[in-house]
């Protein structure tokens, strides 16, 4: 092929695609389904009576590479019971500008209380606003269902509980 003809057939992918119908996406009112797997925001989840599967163990925040995780333990008691186990996470945060989506808080949690769902619409206008405390982080509880403080469900164990076998 001629030299002169080299800049000639560049233009023509140019002209090629003048003719194409456009990809518009209407983003916002119009929202893509994401990948059955995709690693969005945290959830922190609850048994089916409404107590916390969160243990306040700590091992989420000690995993994350980021250092995006803050978590605060604290007891339980007879008069509060936040969670079945001895302990529960009094204090969680995780801050959204440090996270990097990684999942290794999920694999380290010992009682699934921490999971990932599909939302990724996590922009904001306000840093603050970016660090997500433990009320935005919870699961919504199940319609009929007392929220935590409460004692465990009668006759079970805590055992029962990590089990599953609680409804």
């Amino acid at each position: 092929m001629p030299e002169f003809l080299g800049p000639i057939a560049g233009f023509g992918v140019t002209f090629a695609t003048m003719f194409k119908k456009p990809v518009t996406e209407f983003y916002p009112e119009e929202k893509a389904p994401t990948a059955q797997r995709y690693h969005g925001r945290h959830q922190l989840n609850r048994y089916a009576d409404g107590l916390e599967k969160c243990i306040g163990c700590e091992l989420c925040a000690w995993a994350c590479p980021a250092d995006a995780i803050y978590v605060e333990g604290a007891d339980n008691t007879e008069e509060e019971r936040y969670s079945p186990g001895e302990r529960y996470g009094q204090v969680y945060q995780i801050n959204y500008l440090r996270c990097i989506g990684c999942g290794l808080c999920i694999e380290a949690c010992p009682t699934r209380a921490l999971t990932m769902t599909n939302d990724y619409e996590l922009a904001d206008d306000n840093r603050a606003d970016l660090i997500y405390e433990k009320d935005r982080l919870l699961a919504p509880l199940q319609p009929g269902v007392e929220p935590a403080p409460h004692p465990m469900t009668e006759g079970a164990t805590a055992a029962d509980y990590y089990r599953g076998t609680v409804r």
